[in-house]
């Protein structure tokens, strides 16, 4: 990579070629201010999976040498009790017709309830609206408009870079605080790029480990779980600086092990609390000062959370080799804003 100043993280600079940064995306004045609409087409439904072409595909197959798999779902019960209470936990029950029959189904599947994908139905921006100006009146169940349908019908199949942040920050004597739910600045994902000597490209899979699924699932108690009241947890940092990084890299998609990618909840001092919250004209809520309400609706990007990297973790540290092959199949739910994000990587 690069080398950095103090004040911006380094970027892969090859990714300017003909595209536009966030700073000039922050200039527009044709759409939304900061907003990448009609960047890949008017008509557009894919956002950063655009970065996903042929030729990248092909490349990521390169990648395999041992041929081992290495699954990044949690179990789809993992997070029980769930992280938020709006989500339940799934209920699954096997029947027989007869003594040597067994079927099945589900009750309450939350599909954004553990290891998932966030599509673009799932958050709009306050003042701005939803992904390329969407008509939300088109989101109902079975209309395929910009729903996660899309995501499966693309195929996410490419380069994956895992960024082990928790080592990195760990080795430095100065580990995440997950108990308080640390904000990881973006420059601390950029230093722990480089001290692994990896190299981003140009539609890469992002995979940042934070470790905040390892203490969550690990290292709290069920009693802790349940009784720690609204979930705190580490993340990056809320911050233009952060989404000009991940937007200037041009990945394709960017997943963590945490519960939202950014920290959470966000902070008062958010630069993404919008004019109008601020003046009082839109009531203020859950979201209020998200980057998903920024990197979603404005950017196009596509977002993992709660990836179990850990074991992936282990395996690259152990010969040194960050990136591998990422093939991902989120569910084809005609409509849906979300999706476990079925997802293995193969080295």
């Amino acid at each position: 990579m690069p080398d950095t100043d103090d004040h911006h993280p380094a970027v892969n600079n090859s990714a300017f070629r003909g595209f536009p940064s966030y700073a000039e995306l922050r200039s527009r004045t044709d759409t939304p201010a900061g907003s990448a609409w009609g960047v890949f087409g008017s008509d557009d439904e894919l956002g950063t999976l655009n970065h996903l072409t042929p030729e990248r595909v092909r490349a990521a197959a390169g990648l395999v040498r041992t041929g081992e798999v290495i699954t990044l779902d949690h179990p789809l019960d993992a997070f029980t009790p769930p992280l938020v209470p709006t989500r339940k936990p799934v209920r699954h029950t096997l029947f027989a017709n007869n003594p040597c029959h067994r079927d099945e189904y589900l009750d309450s599947f939350y599909t954004q309830s553990s290891s998932q994908l966030d599509g673009f139905r799932h958050i709009g921006h306050p003042e701005a609206g939803f992904y390329n100006g969407a008509d939300p009146a088109r989101f109902v169940e079975g209309e395929p408009f910009l729903g996660i349908n899309r995501f499966t019908e693309h195929g996410i199949v490419g380069r994956g870079v895992l960024i082990d942040v928790d080592r990195y920050l760990k080795d430095r004597g100065s580990p995440i605080d997950h108990a308080a739910g640390e904000a990881i600045p973006i420059t601390a994902v950029a230093e722990a790029t480089r001290a692994q000597g990896t190299e981003l490209r140009v539609g890469d899979i992002l995979m940042i480990r934070t470790g905040w699924a390892h203490y969550h699932l690990h290292q709290r108690s069920l009693e802790e779980r349940r009784s720690a009241g609204p979930i705190r947890a580490s993340g990056l940092e809320a911050g233009h600086d952060t989404v000009e990084w991940l937007w200037d890299n041009r990945f394709s998609v960017v997943a963590t092990d945490n519960f939202a990618v950014e920290a959470w909840p966000a902070p008062p001092t958010s630069p993404f609390v919008t004019d109008s919250e601020r003046r009082g004209d839109i009531a203020r809520d859950g979201h209020t000062g998200l980057m998903h309400r920024v990197l979603i609706p404005l950017l196009g990007m596509v977002l993992g959370e709660l990836w179990d990297l850990d074991a992936l973790a282990t395996r690259c540290a152990a010969d040194g080799r960050w990136d591998c092959m990422v093939v991902c199949a989120p569910l084809h739910l005609t409509g849906g804003a979300g999706s476990p994000s079925n997802t293995v990587a193969i080295r």
